[in-house]
C-alpha cells in the first residue's frame, strides 16, 4: 500500500536507528545499486502557474544592471524567528546574553520575540524595557499575529520603550487561502486591514511619547499573486497612514523559497515599481533557504530595490533556516562596502550563537567555519604562500582567500594545513612560518616526498611539528654511514688554494682523518673527502646547489642560528649515477652548518641505494639496506 500522507510530527528518540554503510569486508555485501526515477510528476514547476507580466510600470526588468553600493538596514530575528525553530529555546539568560551580542554587533534593528505567544518573550521583553537594555537608537521589534486578543498582549509587553516596530502579519498566499484558512482574497485582505486599524488604535492611545513603527508582512508572499499581494499592502498603508515621515515596513518574506533567486528579483522589483507611495514604505527582505539560495536572493532583491534585510546569525530558522546576515555583512565587507556591523572577532560570535542556540557552526560554514581559511591542496598552499610574500600595504589580494581573516580575528598559522593532497608549498609554508626553515625550491620538492609518504601511510592530516620531527629525522639527525667529528681549517698552500681544511669524519666504528684544499671552506671539504673516501673506487661526488640563510623569525627560535642546504651527486668516469640529492644542516656557526650538510647530503645518497659510491668504505660502515 502507498505510503499514509497523515503527518506526523518527528520525534527525536535516543533510540533512532540510522543505517549505516561499512566497507565492503567479505560477508558485507557491498555493491553498486542502479538508480531509480524519482516521482518527478508529482511537482509542477513554480513558474507554470505563477506569471510576473511587464506593463507600463514594469517594462522591463533593470536589477541585472545594477550593483550593490551600500549596506542595507539590517533586523536580526534570532531571538524570534530563530528561537522558534530551536530543538530547546533559548531561556531568559541566552536570551539576554544574545541580546547584548547583536548589539555589540552594531545591529539598530532586533525582534525580541513574540510577547503575546510566549510568557519567556513577555517577561525577556519586559526585563530589557524596565532595566533600560535597550540604547536610544536601536528598535526594538515585536511579532504578532492580526488578531484583537494578541495585539492587546503585544502593546502591553512593549508599553515603556522608546522606539518600537510593531510586526503584524497574515499569510496571504493562493496555497493557504485554498487549503488553510479556505477564504478567498477579500476575507483575508480583510484580516491584513482590520488588524491594522486595531494596532494603530491600540498604539495611538497605549503608547504615547513612543517611536513607533508599523511593519507588515504579507506571509508567504513568493505564493501570492503580485496583484494581490500589492492590493493588501496598498490598503494596509492607507489605514496606518504611511508617509514619508513615517513609513510603513513592508516586509516581503520568501517564507518558503520556490524558485530560483533571480524570480524573487523580479517581485522584489514589480512591487517597488507598483506601489503607489514608494517613498512612504521600506520594502524588507526575509529570506529563507529552502533551495539553499537565501544569500542569492537578497542580494538579487537588493540591487532591485529592497532598503531592509531580516535575517539570523548563520542561518538559524524553520527547515533550513532564514538568510545569514553574518555571511551577507562579510560579502559586503570583501567588496569594500561597510556593512555597518562588526563582526572582528567571529570566534566570540560562534561561541556565543553555539551556546544560545545549541546548534554547531559547520567547519565548511562560509566566512566563519574553522576550515574556511585552510589549504590542504598543494597548489593552492604554493599560491597562499605567493601572495601572502607579495602583500602590499594596501589592496587585500591573496589567491584563495578573498578576506584577509585577521580582519575577523583569526589567524595566519591556521590557513596551511598539511595531509595527502597538499604539495611543497604548504609544506615549506609551515616549516619557515612555525620553526624559521627556508629550502630552497627543489629542496621542497625532495623533501615533500617525505611527508607524501607518511601523510599516505597514516591517512590523516599532519600537523607543522610532524613535519618538523620529520626534516630533522631525514637530514639532520641521518647521520650513517657519515658523521662530522670535528674539523680545522688553515690558510693554503699556493696561490689558488685559499683554504685548507682538515676534518675527522666517522664512518661507522672508525673514524678517518681527511684532508682538503680550495679556494673555500666547502671545495676543500668535498675535495678532501673525495680524496680519502672515494678517489680510491674511482667514484666521486660534486656539489652542484648551496644555500645559507639565517634562520628566520618564527615562534620556535629559541636562538640565531644558519640554516644550509645543498646538492650532491655521485660521478663515476665523469658520468652522473643515481639520483642527486639535498642534504641540509643547522648550526649557530655558517661553517659547521654548511659541512653537516654535506655530510647529511652524502648520506641520503647512500640511503637511496642507488649509486656505487660508497662501495669502497670500510667493511665497518652500515649498508644501504
Amino acid at each position: 500500500p502507498p505510503p499514509s500522507r497523515e503527518f506526523q510530527p518527528a520525534m527525536a528518540t535516543e533510540g533512532a536507528k540510522r543505517q549505516k554503510l561499512g566497507p565492503g569486508k567479505p560477508g558485507n555485501d557491498a555493491t553498486c545499486a542502479r538508480p531509480q526515477q524519482m516521482p518527478v510528476d508529482k511537482y509542477a514547476s513554480f513558474q507554470s502557474w505563477y506569471q510576473i507580466p511587464f506593463d507600463a510600470k514594469w517594462p522591463r526588468r533593470s536589477w541585472p544592471e545594477r550593483q550593490i553600493m551600500h549596506a542595507p538596514r539590517w533586523c536580526s530575528v534570532d531571538l524570534r524567528d530563530g528561537n522558534q525553530a530551536l530543538i530547546n529555546p533559548m531561556n531568559h539568560e541566552k536570551k539576554l546574553r544574545l541580546f547584548c551580542h547583536l548589539l555589540k554587533l552594531g545591529y539598530k534593528e532586533i525582534e525580541v520575540g513574540f510577547p503575546a505567544a510566549s510568557q519567556t518573550d513577555f517577561d525577556f521583553i519586559r526585563y530589557i524595557i524596565d532595566n533600560g537594555l535597550i540604547p536610544d537608537d536601536v528598535y526594538v521589534q515585536v511579532l504578532t499575529q492580526a488578531r484583537e486578543a494578541l495585539i492587546k498582549r503585544t502593546i502591553e509587553g512593549v508599553r515603556g520603550a522608546k522606539n518600537v516596530v510593531l510586526h503584524i502579519y497574515n499569510s496571504t498566499s493562493e496555497l493557504q487561502r485554498r487549503v488553510v484558512f479556505k477564504q478567498g482574497r477579500e476575507e483575508i485582505k480583510k484580516m491584513a486591514v482590520e488588524g491594522t486599524k486595531l494596532l494603530k488604535s491600540l498604539a495611538d492611545s497605549e503608547l504615547k511619547g513612543v517611536n513607533v513603527r508599523l511593519e507588515y508582512s504579507p506571509e508567504s508572499f513568493t505564493g501570492t499573486e503580485l496583484d494581490f499581494a500589492l492590493d493588501v499592502c496598498e490598503a494596509v498603508c492607507d489605514v496606518w497612514g504611511a508617509t514619508p515621515e513615517n513609513q510603513v515596513i513592508l516586509n516581503l518574506p520568501s517564507t518558503v523559497e520556490m524558485a530560483t533567486p533571480n524570480v524573487y528579483a523580479d517581485q522584489i522589483e514589480w512591487m517597488c515599481a507598483h506601489i503607489s507611495r514608494r517613498d512612504s514604505v521600506c520594502i524588507s527582505l526575509h529570506p529563507h533557504n529552502d533551495r539553499g539560495t537565501g544569500i542569492a536572493a537578497a542580494e538579487l532583491a537588493l540591487m532591485a530595490g529592497a532598503d531592509r534585510v531580516e535575517g539570523c546569525l548563520f542561518g538559524n530558522g524553520e527547515r533550513t533556516g532564514n538568510v545569514c546576515l553574518v555571511t551577507l555583512a562579510l560579502n559586503l565587507f570583501t567588496q569594500g562596502i561597510d556593512p555597518k556591523v562588526t563582526y572582528n572577532d567571529i570566534a566570540e560570535t560562534i561561541e556565543i550563537s553555539e551556546f544560545c542556540t545549541e546548534l554547531r557552526v559547520p567547519e565548511r560554514y562560509p566566512w566563519a567555519g574553522s576550515l574556511v581559511y585552510t589549504a590542504f591542496s598543494g597548489s593552492h598552499q604554493d599560491a597562499i604562500k605567493k601572495g601572502l610574500a607579495a602583500l602590499g600595504e594596501e589592496l587585500w589580494e591573496v589567491p584563495y582567500l578573498p578576506i584577509d581573516p585577521q580582519d575577523i580575528g583569526r589567524h595566519y598559522e591556521a590557513i596551511i594545513r598539511v595531509n595527502s593532497q597538499s604539495g611543497k608549498g604548504g609544506i615549506s609554508y609551515l616549516l619557515e612560518s612555525e620553526y624559521g626553515i627556508v629550502l630552497p625550491k627543489e629542496a621542497q620538492a625532495e623533501f615533500a616526498q617525505v611527508v607524501q609518504r607518511i601523510t599516505d601511510s597514516s591517512g590523516r592530516e599532519i600537523s607543522a611539528k610532524e613535519i618538523y620531527d620529520a626534516f630533522i629525522k631525514s637530514y639532520i639527525e641521518l647521520q650513517e654511514p657519515l658523521s662530522l667529528v670535528d674539523y680545522e681549517m688553515s690558510k693554503g698552500s699556493g696561490q689558488d688554494v685559499d683554504v685548507a681544511l682538515d676534518a675527522r669524519i666517522r664512518i661507522g666504528s672508525e673514524t678517518v682523518d681527511i684532508h682538503g684544499e680550495g679556494n673555500g671552506f666547502v671545495s676543500a671539504f668535498v675535495a678532501g673527502l673525495n680524496k680519502a673516501l672515494f678517489a680510491p673506487s674511482g667514484m666521486h661526488f660534486e656539489l652542484s646547489d648551496y644555500q645559507s640563510v639565517a634562520r628566520s623569525h618564527c615562534k620556535q627560535l629559541q636562538s640565531s642560528e644558519a640554516v644550509c642546504t645543498v646538492r650532491c651527486h655521485a660521478l663515476t668516469g665523469g658520468q652522473r649515477q643515481g639520483a642527486p640529492k639535498f642534504g641540509a644542516g643547522i648550526h649557530r656557526n655558517t661553517t659547521t652548518a654548511v659541512l653537516q650538510a654535506v655530510i647529511s647530503a652524502l648520506n641520503r645518497i647512500h640511503a637511496a641505494g642507488d649509486t656505487s659510491l660508497f662501495s669502497g668504505l670500510p667493511s665497518s660502515a652500515p649498508s644501504a639496506a
